[in-house]
């Protein structure tokens, strides 16, 4: 049997122990630190975001944003409904209500249009969303002129969650900096990673400062411990952030081998007609390509279905995983207002993510490519 091929395994630098060991000899061994604001400055460099707040996690991030952007109990924020549930689940803290807004079927993205007419119907329903969550999906930014543009006009602010998209570029601007709070997430499976952590990124600096405070049990200015707010131990480790200075060393690299695994597989299945991409729409979308995903057509393969390939795949030692379950279909949301088109439940039916790790070898790949035709051409 083959080795297992992993979907997106952790891929070190080699220069994360540099940094570790030097929290470990200077006793910076908490939350907060030298480590966690370099790498908060490295992370402004690179994005070009005006600030930044490390923190324990991407959904972390979520949630902070919703506090500073004042959502409360009854609200209703709208919201990606093709996506993972942390970028849903945060509303839920806030007692808040997720609206969920369909995809459009070339970046797989929030639909601009199903966006303005979920918004003037939750107007004449005498219920204005208090914020939008946008999703870059798999790393391919989503229409983001269009959506800002019409948040514009209703005044109502962006949350962008860039998680995937760490690297991904719209009209040349960085992911992340298009809302007004931006997030990112370096879990173990994202492009870098700290082993778990995300971020904050935003213009207005009082909204990264609100963030640190609230990230650390919110603790007012006294000699003593006071509390005029509620707090959250959200604030990510010195440690932690010293893995990902290591991290951003390599960040290009990274995007650049995501982004051959793309190319790979769309040279290696050109001639197979039932496979589609998720491809930039046009010149304005860079994709960092964080995974690779497939549609498979059964009427044009002979009936052979996701599923199908999927547990082929698996049969080999080789992991994949079906296209994100749309919000609308989750139980735990399924009481939820949604605006739907039919894109999400599509490619939730026969979408693919193929093995896109960084690690990944030439091998492999090659492996990756010979047992999923063989599935899709059974002799």
């Amino acid at each position: 049997m083959h080795k297992t091929v992993w979907l997106s395994s952790p891929h070190m630098s080699g220069q994360e122990l540099k940094y570790i060991h030097e929290a470990f000899e200077k006793n910076y061994v908490f939350p907060m630190g030298p480590h966690v604001m370099g790498l908060e400055n490295d992370l402004k460099i690179y994005t070009g975001a005006e600030n930044c707040t490390c923190l324990s996690s991407g959904t972390a991030a979520i949630h902070l944003a919703l506090i500073i952007l004042g959502v409360k109990h009854g609200d209703e924020v709208l919201c990606s409904g093709f996506t993972f549930s942390a970028s849903a689940n945060p509303i839920v803290y806030q007692g808040a209500l997720p609206v969920f807004i369909d995809s459009e079927k070339s970046s797989w993205n929030m639909d601009p249009d199903l966006l303005e007419a979920a918004i003037k119907e939750r107007i004449r329903k005498g219920n204005k969303p208090k914020a939008l969550i946008v999703v870059d999906l798999y790393g391919m930014p989503a229409r983001l002129d269009e959506i800002t543009n019409i948040t514009s006009k209703y005044n109502i602010p962006v949350i962008e969650d860039a998680a995937e998209a760490l690297g991904s570029r719209f009209n040349d601007k960085n992911c992340g900096t298009f809302g007004t709070i931006g997030i990112l997430s370096f879990n173990g499976n994202k492009i870098i990673t700290t082993s778990g952590g995300g971020a904050m990124l935003s213009d207005d600096k009082g909204h990264c400062e609100k963030a640190l405070f609230l990230a650390t049990q919110a603790r007012d200015k006294s000699p003593h411990y006071q509390h005029s707010e509620i707090g959250f131990n959200y604030r990510m480790s010195n440690i932690s952030a010293g893995i990902g200075r290591g991290q951003m060393e390599v960040l290009d690299k990274r995007i650049e081998k995501r982004r051959e695994n793309f190319f790979f597989y769309k040279e290696s299945f050109k001639d197979i007609e039932a496979i589609t991409f998720l491809e930039e729409p046009d010149e304005r979308f860079f994709s960092n390509h964080w995974l690779t995903t497939i549609i498979i057509e059964p009427k044009k393969c002979g009936g052979i279905t996701r599923e199908d390939v999927r547990i082929g795949l698996e049969k080999n030692n080789i992991e994949s995983r079906p296209l994100w379950k749309p919000m609308h279909l989750q139980p735990v949301f399924k009481d939820c207002p949604a605006y739907i088109n039919g894109t999400s439940e599509h490619l939730f039916d026969h979408g693919l993510c193929l093995p896109s790790s960084s690690l990944i070898t030439n091998e492999e790949r090659g492996f990756v490519v010979e047992t999923l035709r063989s599935i899709m051409n059974p002799v």
